[in-house]
Formats: C-alpha cells, structure tokens, sequence
C-alpha cells in the first residue's frame, strides 16, 4: 500500500477496470508527449492531489468505496481539505473523546503527553546530529530542552473549572503551552547548526515560508499531517476535536495532536538528509513576494525521499516489534483510543532514544 502523489499539472485520472489510469500531459516546451500510467487500485492507501489536477466521477467512487481518502493541497504543499468515506462505525469512541475533551484533567493529560514526546525527540534529533560535531551551542539547547521536559512533568491539570476572568498563561494549560513554545524555539534556534553549507536559516517561519529550509519544513508537514489525518479517521476518531490544539472549524486539531512527536523524526529528519547530501540546490526553489516554494522537480526528490521515510521500519517503543513509521502513525492513534477507552491505564507517546 502506497500514497499517491499527483503533481503534475492538467493530469486527468480515471477509472480503467481495477486500475486508475493516469494521463500525464504533452509538455511541448520540455518536449515530452503524453503519458499513460495504469495504477492498480488495491494497492493505494491515499492520493495526495497539489494543483490543477481532474479525478473523474468515477475515480472518486472507486477510491472512496475503498476507504481511500483523497486530500487536496496547493502546489506549493498548503493543504486546503479532503475527501474521505464515511465515519468509522466506532461511536462510543467519538462520545469518549468528547467527553474528554470536555474534561479538564483528561484533556491535560493528553496534551501535556503530545507536547513532551514531541520536545524530546526533538531533543534526540540534536543529541543525534551532534555526536560527531560536538557544537556547544547545540549542546547548550540539549540541556535546555531536557530541563524543558523536567518542568513539563512537574505540571498537573488545573482541578477548578476554567475563569474567564483568568488569563490563560496562569493556567496549567497556558503553562503547557509556554512550555512548548520555548522548547519548540529552543530547537531552531540550533537547527540551522545541523544543515551543511549556507542556506540562511535564521529560524521558523510559516506563513510565508521566508527561506528554502522554512519551506521543506512546511511542504513536509503539510504531507504528514495528510497521513495522520487519514490514519485518526482509520481508527475512528473526530479529527476536528483535539486535545493539545484547539478545536476550530476546519481545523484537524486532533490530527495535528498525534502528528506531534513525528514532526522532528519524519520530516525535520528528511529536510537533514536531502539538504546535507545535496539532493536538493538552491535552483531547485523559487522566491515569490518574500516567499520561498519548492520547483517541480525539488517537490518530487522531497516526496520520495518522504515516502521512503514512512516506509523505513524501527523498533516501536511500546509494542517492542518493527513497524515502517507510516504504520506507526496508526497505532499512536489506536493508542490514544485505549487510554480513552480505558484498555490501558496510561497513554505513552512515540519516544525515541
């Protein structure tokens, strides 16, 4: 099972039998005639459309009939929404997580649980990348983060209903959130550190990405959380109402809840290795208004190299058994599930060492 990627520009998609056949379009200037590629159905767990691309009537049945979730993205990588089958028969779990949603010391648990996965694999991340550099300034952030996490564990949930007239920031809650945004920016203040050869990281920015390393760092989130969303939905989830970030219209709160600890590992990891090994050069992006996007032929090294992250096994530090990190989404999910549900007495997030 596999993700496909449409990206090239007037594709059409139809249904040919049990297969989708994909037209690729005559580019006269580059001198390439139209081409056809038969993609059998049973093999696609989700198609991932960037730009001006047509699926048939009947390709979206067929996809949706068989689970497959469509998601829908710009071509520069901004996911603009999805189509997928209907809900999971799995009820109770919906009114479960409603209900801790709406319960304060629940709720906390699970964001505080997201948000310490997610700075310590970050922490690993830099612990990784510099055993054989041995930055200072990386090995200050280290120690920083791990201090970052200590105070995490320190927090509990506010046990009195939520003050409008108190400011969030007083709250445990806001406490978490300040947490997290001082290791998040702990991070990459040090990230641009592990990158070889200059290429302008001064730290995060989103909305515009304002350098090439911003924009892989966006393209490659937008795409995990097209995964996440579709592995919340496999397992029966609302992935509108999360825990850590708020629940808004429109907004995949809870996929983005999940999809925390694998930010560093899975895309911050990809953005390393096509950048240090020269897969990618500065010609293979653009600059429009401040902005900085991946060309056609950047986006396609980027998703490979993306996709043979999802595919690459390790060992899964609950299960204790090798699963590819696509799969490992899934169960971060189903995990999330059976502490709601109370299989399993304490939710432990995807950790690694």
């Amino acid at each position: 099972m596999t993700t496909l990627y449409l990206t090239e520009p007037n594709t059409l998609v139809r249904k040919d039998g049990d297969t989708l056949l994909v037209i690729l379009p005559e580019d006269k200037q580059k001198g390439v005639s139209k081409r056809k590629q038969h993609i059998p159905l049973i093999k696609v767990s989700q198609v991932v459309v960037m730009g001006n691309v047509t699926l048939t009537g009947s390709a979206i049945m067929a996809l949706l009939e068989r689970g497959v979730n469509i998601c829908y993205c710009t071509m520069a990588g901004q996911f603009r929404g999805q189509l997928t089958s209907p809900l999971n028969k799995n009820s109770l779990l919906r009114v479960e997580q409603h209900l801790a949603h709406h319960d304060e010391e629940r709720r906390f648990a699970l964001a505080r649980a997201f948000v310490r996965s997610k700075l310590s694999n970050m922490r690993t991340v830099l612990l990784r990348a510099n055993r054989k550099r041995k930055d200072e300034a990386i090995a200050r952030a280290v120690e920083k983060l791990g201090k970052v996490v200590a105070r995490l564990d320190e927090l509990e949930a506010d046990q009195t209903p939520p003050d409008p007239a108190r400011p969030q920031k007083e709250s445990a809650y806001g406490s978490l959130l300040g947490l997290e945004g001082a290791g998040t920016a702990l991070y990459f203040e040090v990230f641009g550190r592990l990158l070889r050869g200059e290429w302008g990281f001064a730290g995060r920015s989103k909305r515009p990405p304002r350098d090439p390393v911003n924009a892989l760092l966006s393209f490659g989130y937008t795409l995990l959380l097209n995964h996440v969303a579709t592995a919340v939905n496999i397992v029966g989830f609302d992935p509108y109402v999360g825990f850590l970030h708020s629940s808004q219209f429109g907004k995949p709160a809870l996929a983005l809840d999940v999809m925390e600890p694998f930010r560093p590992i899975i895309v911050d990891s990809v953005v390393l290795t096509v950048l240090n090994n020269g897969m990618l050069k500065p010609e293979d992006f653009r600059e429009e208004f401040g902005a900085w996007w991946l060309k056609d032929g950047g986006r396609r090294t980027f998703i490979r190299k993306f996709e043979e992250r999802l595919n690459t096994e390790v060992r899964h530090p609950i299960y204790g058994y090798r699963v590819p990190y696509r799969r490992c989404l899934e169960l971060e999910a189903r995990l999330v599930a059976k502490w709601l549900t109370g299989e399993v007495p304490e939710f432990r997030p995807f950790v690694v060492r």
